[in-house]
């Protein structure tokens, strides 16, 4: 399945030193409003040290990891769910992402034009009001298309224009949809309406090279807005790991090591966000190829087929399913299946993390 996620935030909070940390893409980054104008996207392969230990007993012409688009958003501003600043354009960007990663500053600078005084919880208010107003005008125009069908009498109409009315009270109180809790047949609802505020969100707190586990007072405010919103958060020093994707392996490892550093930011941001969006990650290994594929943490096998083609899912008939510690012990898949560790799964099996399939399609 395909993942994006996009970076949001207001203007000069390090949103697009974030997304050249992350994809070494380039992107323009200055200390001035709206240094973005169009949104920087870029396809990033998810760190992975399964398929290198996977590749290491089976013999591979390619190794393909998963990927995540990511979305570098311009900054948003008080008014631009009215069209303020570029709005409305920003703001149906971020309606076709998965999930949100919004950056918020945590270090004060004198290099950084900002008028008022560094609040990273006051820029969150900002940022989510006018993505609650945003979504508000269109869930009241969802009540408006399903008041119509439902003064026909259609039961389904009745439904939808309940569920969407419900969306607009909450909304119209600055509520987050994604901050109570929706049944399934609601969900199915408000899916199509592709609200902003309904998507999980991950507050990246942009720190100084002196706070990188983000104990200063300034990113333990986003950690508390975090935990009492139900939200996730990580601190990252955006400009550092710049820096650090600009050095060569050997030196990164020494610097991190210096800096006490166990992982890149971009390692830390996919686990959080497949955390987040409740992903897995599983394999199919052979001598053409060793992928890595993405699917909702648990669903049947016949589902996770599906991820690799459509086809696969409506015709599937089993799986031959073993662990990468499976290979790890034993080395070859053929050894695998003597020790008796290779197993023949059916369509009600949920599929685990790591678990390296071959999946067999009737006709």
């Amino acid at each position: 399945m395909s993942v994006a996620c996009g970076i949001v935030g207001l203007p000069n909070v390090g949103k697009s030193t974030l997304f050249n940390a992350l994809t070494a893409a380039g992107a323009e980054a200055a200390n001035y409003p709206f240094c973005t104008i169009e949104p920087n996207i870029a396809i990033v392969e998810v760190p992975d040290a399964n398929l290198q230990t996977i590749a290491g007993f089976i013999k591979t012409q390619k190794i393909i990891p998963a990927a995540v688009r990511v979305v570098d958003i311009a900054g948003l501003i008080a008014g631009a769910s009215k069209g303020e600043g570029m709005g409305n354009q920003f703001l149906a960007n971020i309606r076709e992402t998965d999930a949100i990663m919004q950056v918020v500053r945590c270090f004060e600078t004198a290099s950084i034009v900002r008028e008022a005084p560094i609040d990273p919880v006051g820029d969150i208010e900002i940022v989510e009001a006018e993505l609650c107003l945003a979504d508000l005008s269109t869930a009241e125009n969802a009540v408006t298309r399903a008041g119509k069908k439902a003064r026909t009498g259609d039961k389904d109409a009745k439904f939808e224009l309940a569920v969407c009315e419900r969306a607009v009270a909450l909304l119209s109180q600055g509520k987050l949809i994604r901050s109570v809790d929706w049944k399934p047949e609601e969900l199915a609802v408000l899916r199509p309406l592709c609200l902003m505020t309904q998507k999980r969100m991950l507050y990246v707190a942009n720190v100084s090279d002196e706070d990188l586990t983000g104990e200063s007072e300034l990113a333990q405010r986003v950690a508390a807005h975090a935990e009492a919103s139900g939200a996730e958060w990580l601190p990252i020093c955006a400009d550092l790991e710049c820096e650090l994707r600009s050095m060569d392996r050997e030196d990164r490892a020494m610097f991190m090591e210096e800096l006490g550093v166990e992982r890149l930011g971009l390692e830390r941001l996919i686990t959080k966000i497949y955390d987040l969006l409740g992903l897995q990650t599983f394999y199919t290994a052979g001598p053409k190829e060793i992928r890595a594929w993405t699917c909702k943490a648990g669903v049947p096998a016949p589902v996770a087929a599906g991820v690799i083609h459509t086809d696969f899912e409506r015709l599937f008939i089993r799986a031959e399913v073993y662990s990468i510690a499976d290979l790890a012990a034993h080395g070859t898949e053929s050894a695998i299946k003597a020790a008796g560790k290779m197993r023949t799964e059916g369509r009600e099996y949920a599929l685990r993390a790591d678990d390296v399939c071959h999946f067999l399609i009737g006709k």
